[in-house]
């Protein structure tokens, strides 16, 4: 059973990414992050604590 498609399940290579907006470093599409994609902007918790305290 082996699928011919680009987008099988478990293939990381075809899901989105976008760099991390504090540190640059390239974040991969997570399926908790689904109905928001377009709004994250980094890639842990402890960047976005730190937003507000960077210049």
């Amino acid at each position: 059973m082996t699928s011919s498609t680009p987008a099988f399940r478990g293939n990381k290579a075809a899901l989105p990414s976008k760099p991390c907006v504090a540190c640059g470093r390239p974040m991969s599409w997570r399926r908790r992050w689904a109905r928001t994609w377009d709004e994250v902007k980094f890639c842990s918790d402890a960047y976005r604590r730190a937003k507000g305290t960077r210049d």
